[in-house]
């Protein structure tokens, strides 16, 4: 670029009600929030090295105007449930006479929302952004790009982690692979970035560990690919490496990743997960029964014994949370049942169990709309504090069972996994398998961090009047049978602060749904 520039990257808020944002058990852990916002901070990789860039993430700090005041440009984007929150920056951009740059996965589906930007990049920015700064370069005013085709992640740049404040968050991102080889027919992954999977080599993802760790940076990475191991041979290579880097550096992180059953599941897979100090695996099980899971068209979860499966997981030192589906087309009233049976027999605490949503661009969207069963192409969120994530506004189709029945299990399913009986039985479940090889060994602060959030969660879980006796109980049983799990056991008593205040509010706002039905 022929010019410096100063570059706000906002990252729009998400709701305080959505299930992945338990603020409420980051600030117990001495931090503000989840996860930082990795497409920003590779944004800012991919734009000019020579512009200065602010990072402003409106899950850690408030909107402040000496930010735009400051700017030359603003970037922003993100995701569907973030929509109402990137439509507002853009407002706010042009009140100080700024221009906006917006991208990401919302935009992208749905570029037609978003024509008051002054600069739409949709895709990926490694293939779309050149596009953008060669038109800024040459005072194009406004512009939309696009480009048929995926980005080669052998040529990607490491992100800029160094605009990250880390005490704010409880982990730190990182990005291996983009596309999934399967098709499951509610996915808008494989609409987004193809069902070739694509991936860094093992060199590119060392260095980025390496810049992390120069930048004094300790603790939890989540590789958010959409489905880590199935890349076959490649990941296997990077496993290997990971564990040989970790090793020479004292093991400075642990891992955490998601992946399907059907890989999570074999014991080659366990045994390298172990060895490289993964300690979280993030598993998408959707439903239970395999006939629901065909007509899905997730046909790598048939037959799958999840209970057993889970247990094996777990004797290798993996914790396993799973997200499941509620609303297909071919589910019976002995669905919630199934479900919630197999959740406790498989000892999944953080279960986040949502209802059914046709994402934009997914082939169920173009089925429904196809039977003329969908209610409205694409998605506007009009009210924000209800239309939040598909656990609070799924369904937004004509369904085969009664909309009110599916509801009315969807509460019971709810009701009954974070009723704290039921809850604690689980995570003493998971303590009395669990076999933790921790590798990791926090340094001082840390550990002070670590100390100070366990008798946090004591206080506000151990004496609460609903959940004292069964903390109090489960702390006992892993201190007698199995002591090396009371690090993980207390975290998951940790989250029921967040899951049991969320299901609540879930199935107030179902009960709403339900009594406008009638």
């Amino acid at each position: 670029m022929t010019g410096k520039m100063n570059c706000l990257l906002v990252h729009p808020e998400f709701s305080k009600r959505s299930a992945l944002n338990y603020t409420d058990v980051c600030r117990i852990m001495g931090a503000k929030y989840p996860i930082p916002p990795l497409g920003l901070i590779t944004v800012a990789a991919l734009l000019p090295q020579n512009w200065n860039f602010k990072l402003l993430d409106l899950n850690t700090e408030p909107l402040s105007d000496h930010y735009f005041e400051w700017a030359d440009i603003v970037c922003t984007g993100g995701m569907l449930s973030q929509q109402t929150g990137i439509l507002s920056i853009i407002h706010k951009t042009h009140q100080f006479n700024k221009k906006v740059v917006v991208g990401g996965p919302d935009p992208t589906c749905q570029p037609g929302i978003y024509t008051e930007a002054d600069y739409l990049v949709c895709g990926e920015g490694e293939n779309t952004i050149p596009l953008f700064l060669e038109e800024l370069d040459r005072g194009v005013p406004n512009g939309i790009y696009s480009v048929a085709g995926t980005a080669d992640l052998t040529q990607t740049v490491i992100p800029r982690y160094d605009l990250i404040r880390f005490p704010d968050y409880l982990m730190v991102d990182i990005q291996y692979s983009r596309g999934c080889p399967y098709q499951c027919e509610f996915c808008n992954v494989i609409e987004l970035f193809g069902r070739k999977q694509r991936a860094k080599t093992c060199q590119q993802v060392i260095a980025e560990l390496q810049f992390l760790f120069e930048l004094g940076y300790r603790g939890h990475i989540f590789f958010i690919d959409d489905n880590f191991l199935s890349n076959g041979p490649p990941v296997e290579a990077l496993l290997k490496e990971l564990a040989i880097w970790s090793e020479k550096r004292k093991y400075p992180f642990y891992f955490q990743a998601e992946a399907s059953i059907n890989l999570a599941g074999e014991d080659r897979y366990l045994q390298m997960l172990k060895k490289a100090n993964f300690r979280y695996l993030s598993i998408g099980l959707e439903t239970v029964e395999d006939e629901v899971l065909k007509m899905a068209q997730k046909p790598q979860n048939v037959h799958r014994p999840f209970p057993e499966i889970i247990k094996k997981i777990l004797s290798y030192g993996i914790v396993v949370d799973a997200s499941f589906i509620m609303g297909f087309d071919n589910e019976t009233s002995q669905t919630a049942t199934s479900l919630m049976n197999t959740i406790q027999e498989s000892g999944i605490c953080m279960a986040m169990v949502g209802t059914l949503y046709a994402l934009p661009n997914t082939r169920l969207e173009k089925r429904l709309a196809g039977e003329g069963r969908l209610y409205d192409e694409g998605t506007v969120i009009r009210d924000p504090s209800l239309e939040i994530d598909q656990m609070s506004s799924g369904l937004n189709f004509i369904t085969i069972r009664p909309k009110s029945a599916i509801l009315k299990d969807y509460i019971s399913v709810l009701t009954c996994l974070y009723d704290p009986v039921n809850y604690f039985k689980r995570i003493t479940w998971t303590g009395l398998h669990l076999n933790p090889c921790n590798s990791y060994k926090p340094g001082l602060l840390h550990t002070f961090r670590l100390v100070r959030g366990y008798f946090r969660v004591m206080a506000r879980v151990g004496f609460n009047r609903d959940t004292g006796f069964q903390f109090w109980k489960l702390l006992v049983i892993i201190l007698i049978k199995n002591p090396k799990a009371f690090e993980t056991v207390v975290s998951l008593a940790a989250m029921y602060l967040h899951l049991a205040q969320h299901s609540r509010f879930i199935c107030n706002i179902t009960l709403e749904r339900l009594k406008a039905l009638k």
